[in-house]
């Protein structure tokens, strides 16, 4: 027997006892002839002692340890001298005495320090994230995802849903992000897709009968990473339901969420206004976003009216060419002029010329731009916003989408730096009645979302509405700023679905064709039905206060989408792409040259 207890099992009932263990050096200290080893495993530290006295023969094998070396230690039991606890620790009340000790196995000096305290830089530990996962910190994202795991499968299972493991291979669906394509040995010149959702599957689900799906699904997109987005790979808590509505499916999220919260991540509360609704527009038009953090204020007035004769010739100048006038206030935070020019540029880098302000103070309000605001048009502001001295008042005026776009970057610039939103605090909100459409660069109409909502109106939506005006039985939940959730009611009518396709210029054969298995079942008796997809990553990044999403990985893809550690992706051998009917281009075999 290697180790008959953990290294963050005993206390002080074990006092006397003798026991054995096993782990890592996770650091020494020698006083004065007496050798401290801090033992290491996934179950926490345990502080052993050698003293020549107790053990000669086990202190002359300590002596010999290093760093992240392997040993099996055997002792006894005691209770730490007096102040000499250490309260942040499961085993910080006792130590282990040693009489016998043995190295299991050596190691070489790590490239980094194991610590929680490291700094050493993400490309480094994911390169040895073997050992990155000995830190508490990592480890601990490992043990919190199976825990989420747990808890989601056991809840859904207990409110009668079904999990199934839909297909990873796939065929590839165009209407998304781009598809990782796997090319077929036995049949030359096909691909088959790895799925970036199950979503025609589970559609199909609801066809065949199983009215209440899930899946903890693996997911996989062409995407450049970001923050919240990992590379390649993602999952997400995907369910479906038949005969349900779109307050049904808001109950279960709702549900599920408030269950899931303090079981797992009893630290953290739930807003008293949390699941509010808020049109998509309205979204927009008061929070810049549609995946607001609701979590403080600073929501957006409309002043297009007001400035629409103003001899500031910034805001006519928008109003004049069909734009608008927005404003934000913040309320008690001073900015001295160098923060001011920083949340400038910061404006400027998400698309705007400038950023005008007005600060009150005592004295009254002061700003370069006042010596053109009439009397009326500060009486609005004071109306509107109601500032007194201590608030700052922000400006954008412009293109409606472009001005909204700013003053939400410039709304979150803010909330991190004046901390204005409570970490301990998850806000949530659903965002209902998407476009259904939206007109590209081009002028062509194109999905604005899920191709596979049900439009509100149905047919006679399609077919007597500007398709501008058409809304989506869709809806996102945003969590403090990020969206966590999206899903739909879905279009269960195979005519309404061909007839929605070719107002994007996708006639039947081509739905028939890319949609041929929904196509088909939906001519056989398909039950009403929604559902949605909960960003298990993102959430859990939201739930363990991450700032980047790679953190809460086992085995993440770095930000240049590669898999460090195993030097993924990797050139094979021709033999191989010979078997797939695959040549490389003279340029693809240059690129790896180079």
């Amino acid at each position: 027997m290697h180790r008959t207890h953990t290294c963050g099992e005993l206390s002080a009932d074990h006092i006397w006892q003798t026991v054995t263990l096993a782990g890592w050096v996770a650091n020494r200290r020698d006083h004065g002839g007496v050798i401290f080893i801090d033992l290491r495993d996934r179950y926490g530290l345990t502080q052993t002692v050698f003293d020549p006295k107790d053990g000669e023969e086990a202190w002359n094998v300590a002596d010999t340890f290093r760093s992240e070396y392997v040993v099996k230690l055997t002792g006894v039991v005691r209770a730490r001298p007096d102040g000499q606890s250490n309260p942040n620790l499961s085993t910080g009340h006792i130590e282990v005495v040693i009489i016998a000790a043995e190295i299991l196995t050596r190691s070489e000096t790590p490239p980094f320090e194991i610590s929680d305290h490291t700094d050493t830089k993400e490309d480094l530990r994911f390169r040895y994230r073997y050992l990155d996962l000995r830190r508490t910190k990592t480890l601990s994202n490992v043990q919190f995802r199976a825990k989420m795991n747990h808890f989601t499968r056991n809840w859904f299972s207990a409110h009668d849903f079904l999990e199934v493991q839909t297909p990873i291979f796939t065929v590839s669906s165009p209407e998304g992000a781009r598809d990782y394509l796997i090319p077929s040995r036995i049949h030359h010149g096909k691909f088959y897709a790895l799925p970036q959702a199950p979503q025609q599957y589970k559609q199909l689900l609801m066809v065949g009968g199983v009215d209440k799906y899930f899946q903890i699904a693996p997911c996989f997109r062409d995407e450049d990473p970001r923050a919240d987005r990992h590379s390649c790979e993602f999952y997400q808590i995907d369910c479906e339901m038949s005969f349900v509505e779109q307050d049904d499916v808001f109950r279960v999220v709702e549900s599920f969420i408030r269950d899931l919260v303090p079981s797992i991540v009893p630290s953290k509360s739930i807003t008293a206004d949390s699941f509010i609704r808020i049109p998509y527009t309205e979204a927009i038009d008061r929070y810049g976003t549609d995946k607001p953090d609701i979590r403080f204020g600073l929501r957006f007035e409309d002043f297009t009216d007001d400035f629409r004769s103003s001899d500031f010739s910034v805001f006519r100048g928008a109003v004049d060419t069909g734009g608008v006038v927005k404003a934000m206030k913040l309320e008690g935070k001073s900015m001295s002029r160098s923060q001011i020019d920083d949340l400038t540029k910061v404006a400027q880098d998400a698309g705007a010329k400038g950023l005008a302000y007005i600060i009150y103070e005592a004295e009254g309000p002061r700003s370069p731009i006042l010596k053109f605001f009439s009397d009326a048009e500060m009486e609005a502001l004071e109306t509107k916003l109601s500032p007194k001295a201590g608030d700052m008042i922000f400006f954008g005026a412009g293109e409606h989408a472009g001005v909204c776009k700013v003053l939400g970057v410039v709304r979150n610039t803010l909330r991190d730096w004046f901390d204005l939103a409570d970490k301990k605090h998850l806000a949530f909100a659903w965002i209902t009645d998407f476009p259904f459409y939206e007109e590209g660069d081009d002028g062509r109409l194109d999905f604005c979302h899920n191709p596979f909502s049900m439009p509100l109106g149905g047919m006679d939506a399609l077919m007597n509405q500007n398709p501008l005006t058409i809304h989506a039985q869709q809806y996102d939940l945003a969590c403090n700023g990020y969206e966590i959730l999206s899903g739909s009611i879905r279009n269960h009518d195979v005519d309404v679905m061909v007839k929605a396709f070719s107002m994007v210029g996708k006639d039947e054969n081509t739905v028939r064709e890319r949609f041929g298995a929904m196509y088909q079942a939906f001519r056989y008796g398909p039950p009403p039905h929604g559902g949605f997809a909960i960003g298990f990553d993102r959430f859990m990044m939201i739930l363990c206060d991450e700032p980047n999403i790679r953190e809460i990985y086992a085995f993440p893809k770095s930000g240049k989408a590669e898999d460090v550690m195993m030097n993924a992706p990797a050139t094979v051998d021709d033999m191989q792409l010979a078997e797939l009917g695959i040549d490389l281009t003279r340029e693809a075999r240059e690129n790896l040259r180079s």
